[in-house]
């Protein structure tokens, strides 16, 4: 139940303090700077040296790849039909397609299943992490409008992007060096991710003129909310996977946008007024829908 109250106390926090105008107005420019700086690489930090790799573990590596590969194809068909802008199409792509596996997707976990699951919701949310880190860059290079596509532009964003540099770091710094030690101070950085990623996208949330994107988040969330869990779930049937691992991974595959996703879209200035209201609709749309995908998973007798 905390859990929850924190996600709408954030949000409506960073809703309350933009209204009041006690903060200045590109407040949310300096905590997003925070996130992705200092917090995320900290979250790597705090959870790759720990897993142990097994081919169980494949479907929760593949299954962030497919969510992102049909958002991608399911967005550019639905640009293409609207005649949308690229930035707006940005935007969209990286709205749908990446899935908040970790701050609304841990603690639902936790409250759905157990906390012994949590360790699958990981590779999830790394392999989530690492499309952001790279392709996800990519295509907010590719859809900026201030920004021109160069393969020395594109390689120089992606390797200088500090949640990939902490991925990275943390997958080969322990193999040399014992840092267990400093857990407790990744542990403490990275639980600021989702209480200051939630308060950035409060700041900057409006539902004012929401109808008029109306067609935007009804198709984003339509993807994100629906039809990615149930393409996780058609693989699942294809692969005959069945078991704990294939429903935490179709679960989280259910969960709303990635917080950081808003994130990238408001840095690169991809209709960031769109981003963040699917985001935020997202996760509120997300405790309804999740609830009905977790009876599905579990009294369905698909997997």
């Amino acid at each position: 139940m905390a859990n929850f109250i924190i996600i709408g106390l954030c949000i409506l926090a960073g809703i309350l303090f933009r209204k009041s105008k006690s903060l200045p107005k590109d407040a949310h420019k300096g905590i997003n700077a925070w996130i992705i700086y200092i917090a995320l690489p900290a979250v790597s930090f705090k959870y790759l040296p720990h897993i142990t790799w097994t081919k169980d573990l494949f479907f929760p590596v593949l299954a962030p790849i497919c969510v992102w590969l049909f958002g991608w194809l399911f967005i550019t068909l639905y640009g293409r039909i609207l005649n949308i802008s690229k930035a707006t199409s940005g935007g969209l792509k990286l709205t749908s397609s990446l899935s908040n596996t970790s701050f609304v997707g841990f603690p639902l976990i936790m409250a759905y299943f157990s906390e012994k699951e949590l360790a699958i919701a990981i590779i999830c949310d790394q392999v989530t992490f690492m499309l952001l880190s790279t392709i996800g860059v990519i295509v907010a290079i590719r859809s900026s409008q201030d920004q021109k596509l160069s393969p020395k532009l594109v390689l120089k964003k992606v390797v200088a992007f500090p949640p990939l540099i902490g991925c990275f770091l943390a997958l080969t710094l322990p193999r040399f060096i014992d840092i267990s030690s400093l857990d407790p101070l990744f542990e403490k950085l990275a639980a600021t991710v989702g209480p200051l990623a939630l308060f950035s996208i409060g700041l900057q949330l409006k539902f004012g003129g929401w109808f008029n994107e109306l067609k935007h988040i009804s198709f984003a969330l339509l993807y994100k909310l629906i039809l990615a869990p149930s393409v996780i779930l058609v693989v699942a049937l294809v692969l005959g996977m069945n078991g704990i691992i294939t429903k935490i991974t179709i679960f989280e595959m259910a969960m709303p946008t990635l917080l950081t996703a808003g994130v990238v879209a408001d840095q690169y200035n991809l209709n960031p007024r769109l981003s963040n209201l699917v985001v935020g609709i997202g996760i509120l749309l997300s405790f309804i829908t999740t609830g009905i995908w977790w009876l599905v998973l579990t009294y369905s007798g698909l997997v």
